[in-house]
């Protein structure tokens, strides 16, 4: 909840609702203008900042020394100070216990299946990785309509929680005496229609990429 504002902050209000955001947008540059990014000039994610951008200073400290931002945002702390563009006004009946989620890990999985994958209905689709990025990619595709939705994963102990955001087929590449991306192109006679890689795995990248049918 927003306690108080800076000079010239006209965006949000003391008492406003907000989500804290750590790839913010400036709304002016190029990337915040597209539709295919939201990688901001200004404020993309940067973990040496550790500074207000106004003035190159740091707003915590303790005993006299600075405490740097942690990703631009330093959401551990009860109180804290941030740039107006990564925040994010929400509905004030929004359940603050609920909604603490979507900054990150909720947006990034649903967004970049709904709005980057775009899988159409009746599409098949896979997930590498079932964290809370993939399970909120998995739900992406349900919303969208794709007929099967492969998740996979090396943690079995994930898969119960995964169904329940639609996924309905599972694949552990450890179970597997050969490529994973030709385990999922047998399943689906060639590959799939769409994949979606939520682990930062460059293995896990390459085996999204060559699961994709021609």
């Amino acid at each position: 909840i927003v306690e108080s504002v800076g000079e010239g902050v006209t965006d949000v209000k003391p008492g406003d609702h907000v989500l804290p955001i750590f790839t913010g947008e400036c709304k002016e540059c190029r990337h915040c203008k597209s539709e295919e990014s939201n990688m901001c000039d200004l404020l993309r994610i940067n973990t040496d900042r550790g500074v207000m951008l106004n003035d190159g200073k740091s707003r915590f400290s303790i005993n006299g020394q600075p405490i740097f931002h942690f990703v631009g945002t330093s959401t551990f702390s009860e109180y804290t100070v941030l740039h107006v563009g990564c925040l994010a006004k929400i509905n004030e009946e929004a359940p603050p216990d609920k909604v603490c989620v979507l900054s990150c890990g909720i947006s990034t999985g649903l967004g970049a299946t709904l709005n980057v994958a775009k899988p159409k209905k009746g599409s098949t689709v896979a997930i590498f990785g079932l964290g809370a990025v993939g399970l909120a990619a998995a739900e992406g595709a349900r919303i969208a309509g794709a007929s099967r939705i492969i998740g996979v994963d090396l943690n079995p102990k994930r898969f119960d929680e995964a169904r329940k955001f639609g996924v309905t087929e599972f694949v552990n590449p450890k179970d597997y005496n050969k490529p994973v991306q030709e385990v999922i192109a047998e399943m689906t006679g060639g590959g799939v229609d769409r994949s979606v890689e939520c682990t930062g795995s460059i293995m896990a990248m390459m085996s999204a990429f060559e699961c994709v049918h021609d």
